[in-house]
């Protein structure tokens, strides 16, 4: 269960759960209530599905084209360190995009066949970050997935969920919550850039280098603060999403560490404390988002 649960990577799930949190306290702040909960519990439930099965196929895929070598300064991959088995871990995968497209037939009673639509195309956007024969993950693409999937895509989808209707609100915030979630993959891809570039990888930063690939965080983390705070003015029922803005002390730790270092345990410690702004972010916005309603 130990070498499952790290497979799923646990620390990257914040990005799945962040995006629900928002668009379903940005839905109560516009109806003055939640008409469906269950909705929450199952966009909730179908995300980390979503996110813990594009992980496996990372793991399965990246395994398969020799990305996960034994210089990787990352945490072990299961697949490529032999801890199961290239076969379980597919099955795994389809495992968890199946529930998660069962769950999204739940979703789609209770919004429409727009949400299983969304849906459909999460779940193959996940499994083609690194698989299929062409994966965007391996062509500088990643940043652009994660920015519209659990950015624009899930904070409207969850929004979309409880009033089946989109507002310009919960699209600024999902802006915000977009780069923050880019910002972890951007971590993410500094930390491997020697070993990425070795395997033909072309990631944003093999393609760009580290130094502009550090620009790129601390402009994901600004861009995130500008959204937010254009977000404030042109919609003031959103106001309460100001509270967001006590993420901000939490970026500073890995702001020092993207920026300076380069070894491997600098950079995992950096990853977590990215995820710790978008968690802190989400949590905040969406309770100042309910009280304020």
């Amino acid at each position: 269960m130990r070498i499952w649960f790290n497979a799923a990577r646990p620390r990257t799930l914040p990005a799945a759960v962040a995006p629900v949190l928002v668009g379903t306290a940005a839905a109560f702040a516009t109806a003055g209530e939640l008409p469906r909960w269950g909705g929450l519990v199952a966009a909730l439930i179908a995300s980390i599905l979503i996110q813990i099965g594009t992980n496996l196929a990372n793991d399965y895929s990246d395994a398969k084209r020799g990305a996960d070598s034994a210089d990787r300064l990352g945490p072990v991959r299961v697949t490529s360190a032999g801890l199961v088995t290239p076969k379980r871990v597919l099955h795994a995968t389809w495992a968890a995009f199946g529930l998660a497209g069962l769950i999204g037939i739940y979703l789609a009673w209770l919004a429409g066949p727009v949400i299983l639509a969304v849906g459909a195309v999460s779940i193959a956007a996940g499994a083609l970050y690194t698989g299929g024969p062409r994966p965007y993950g391996y062509a500088g693409l990643g940043e652009v997935f994660v920015f519209l999937f659990f950015g624009l895509v899930a904070v409207n989808g969850a929004y979309y969920v409880q009033l089946e209707t989109l507002s310009w609100g919960t699209f600024g915030l999902s802006v915000a919550t977009g780069f923050l979630s880019t910002a972890i993959l951007v971590v993410n891809n500094i930390r491997d850039i020697e070993s990425d570039r070795r395997a033909g990888k072309n990631t944003l930063a093999v393609r760009i280098g580290r130094q502009k690939t550090r620009v790129a965080f601390w402009t994901c983390l600004a861009f995130a603060g500008l959204a937010l705070a254009l977000t404030l003015l042109l919609d003031d029922s959103f106001a309460g999403a100001a509270a967001g803005i006590l993420a901000v002390p939490f970026a500073i730790r890995p702001l020092r560490a993207v920026l300076t270092r380069t070894d491997g345990p600098s950079l995992n410690q950096a990853l977590a404390d990215t995820g710790l702004i978008l968690g802190v972010f989400a949590l905040t916005a969406s309770i100042g988002l309910v009280i304020a309603s």
